[in-house]
């Protein structure tokens, strides 16, 4: 059997175009082939969220869905796996399943309904589907055929731990089966690439057949999805993986010693700060591009976070297409701009330099009748001030030129509330670093940096310090970030207790601290810009902190 594996990058709501993309695959790439199978819900996209609930939109699924009857009657000689939304017999419940459908000859052969349905974080399945039963085997050309979608295929075996196991009731699918097919939209994560290849052939091996992984490749807002698509032969050793963050089409022959073309070498996997980097450069760039953007600004304060995202901005969208903007204010330091220029002119960026002073004069003289200053002595009044003043300059040059405003603030100093509320590191259309610790930012850095210099030296090396009075330094209020960064996981991602933390080592002033500001900053984290999630498991629970409340330690 050949089997077209379509790793492609769907646009949400747009039936019309996505199913032109399985057209064109018909009639090219997967032209003759026995079965072409795209990913979960391709036809949609993922995830439609709301959109199932316009009653419009579910006209165009049922439209699609005949469009796609006949594009089998017009090319019989390859059935269709595709992942779809399927209205419900009864119409009752939320009206939808989110199924496999597999279109053959012009006729619908054989559905299959996603019976585990995520409830969590950015994945709230069950809010728009209604369960379906397990019934995953299909015969096909002679070949039963386990289809499976989704999280049907694990179940979680703790959530400490989170290691992926095959859910039970698929193990009815071996040794019969001639090939076990999961339809996915599994987003990326920091680490997910490793526990996908293990989990893959574990699968393979258990199954004692060949193992397919189809997955979604793009981002659609916070969520990205890597693709990196596998085909596992029944001993576990990999036959075909396409490559990460781009779509990806190849022809597999099931019969074959070697898969053919395109399908024949297995391509070594990228490290794993490589891979961070590219996630985040196809999430500037699918968002800007199914949001309607072509040009983006960033605030550049000569700092490595705000470096680092110019550089993530020039290669998703082209050095032609990003402003950067320096700032200064009577704290900013004379390297710090001259760091951004040679930035600017390493990437081959435009920098304007649009000096906050007199704007900031001008608050200060303002409002002195109704802040004054104890002492003659600024605070955080006036260090929020110039942030608030740079976002306003940034988003009016987006509402005059119509440009993506990029903000820069890290996940360390946001997940403390080191940021002020819509001034620059908060403002913007997209959160680009927001779940990039700062320790990790260092390592992107080198990564932007690994054919040529790049990002100058100067703003690797120098400590950080947000430049809003006088010789300040960012340890003036943090941890130093190693720490920081250390304790933040144990807490958020690892799900220690506060007397865990303590007991491993770190000082009991700092744990606390850490904790009582991760708390604190929460009404500021709600307030941000769409984040492009990197780093946090989005495959599990994320507690909602509460924001009036106590919190004892």
């Amino acid at each position: 059997m050949r089997i077209t594996i379509a790793q492609l990058n769907p646009v949400v709501g747009d039936l019309s175009g996505n199913l032109d993309r399985i057209e064109q695959l018909l009639t090219q790439e997967g032209a003759g082939s026995d079965l072409l199978v795209l990913p979960e819900l391709y036809l949609t996209g993922y995830p439609p969220y709301g959109l199932l609930e316009k009653e419009w939109f579910r006209h165009q699924i049922t439209a699609a869905q005949e469009r796609l009857r006949g594009l089998s009657a017009r090319y019989p000689e390859t059935a269709i796996l595709v992942g779809a939304p399927m209205p419900m017999a009864t119409g009752t419940g939320k009206g939808w399943y989110n199924a496999a459908l597999l279109y053959a000859g012009g006729e619908l052969l054989w559905t299959q309904a996603k019976a585990t349905l995520p409830a969590y974080d950015l994945f709230n399945e069950a809010a728009y589907f209604q369960p379906g039963e397990a019934g995953p085997v299909v015969t096909f050309n002679g070949k039963r055929i386990g289809v499976i979608i989704g999280e049907d295929l694990w179940t979680l075996a703790s959530a400490t731990e989170a290691e992926l196991e095959p859910a039970p009731f698929l193990s009815d699918l071996a040794p019969q089966t001639g090939l076990v097919v999961n339809l996915a939209a599994y987003p990326y994560y920091y680490g997910w690439e490793d526990k996908l290849y293990r989990f893959g052939a574990a699968c393979a091996q258990r199954f004692r057949t060949p193992f397919l992984f189809v997955n979604q490749v793009g981002a659609n807002e916070e969520m990205i999805f890597s693709g990196q698509s596998l085909l596992f032969s029944g001993d576990g050793t990999t036959r075909y993986e396409a490559p990460s963050f781009q779509e990806a089409v190849a022809v597999v022959d099931l019969e074959a010693e070697v898969s053919s073309g395109a399908a024949s070498e297995v391509p070594s996997r990228p490290p794993a700060r490589r891979m961070v980097y590219d996630a985040l450069v196809l999430g500037i760039r699918d968002y800007a591009r199914k949001t309607g953007f072509t040009q983006a600004v960033i605030g550049l304060s000569g700092g490595i976070d705000s470096a680092l995202v110019c550089c993530l901005a020039a290669e998703a969208l082209g050095p032609a297409n990003v402003l950067a903007v320096a700032m200064p204010s009577p704290y900013s330091s004379v390297g710090s701009v001259e760091d951004s220029r040679v930035l600017a002119q390493n990437l081959g960026i435009d920098l304007q330099v649009i000096p906050i002073t007199s704007f900031f004069q001008s608050f200060l003289t303002g409002l002195r009748p109704y802040i004054g200053h104890q002492n003659g002595a600024h605070d955080t009044t006036e260090e929020n001030l110039q942030a608030r003043i740079r976002a306003n300059i940034l988003l009016a040059l987006s509402n005059k030129y119509g440009y993506l405003v990029l903000s820069a603030g890290n996940k360390s100093e946001l997940m403390v509330g080191y940021s002020t509320l819509n001034g620059v590191d908060m403002s913007g259309g997209l959160a680009v670093i927001a779940d990039v610790p700062k320790t990790m930012v260092y390592e992107l850095a080198k990564e932007a940096n690994r054919e040529r210099e790049v990002i100058p030296a100067e703003i690797i090396r120098k400590p950080p310090s947000a430049e809003l009075r006088p010789d300040q330094l960012d340890e003036d209020t943090l941890p130093p970030y190693p720490i920081l960064d250390r304790v933040l996981a144990l807490y958020l991602d690892e799900n220690w207790t506060p007397a865990e933390i303590k007991a491993a080592g770190f000082r009991a002033e700092i744990v606390d601290w850490v904790i009582k500001a991760v708390h604190r900053s929460e009404y500021k984290r709600r307030q941000t810009a769409p984040a492009l999630r990197v780093t946090t498991n989005p495959l599990g629970p994320k507690p909602r902190l509460p924001v009036a409340g106590k919190l004892e330690i």
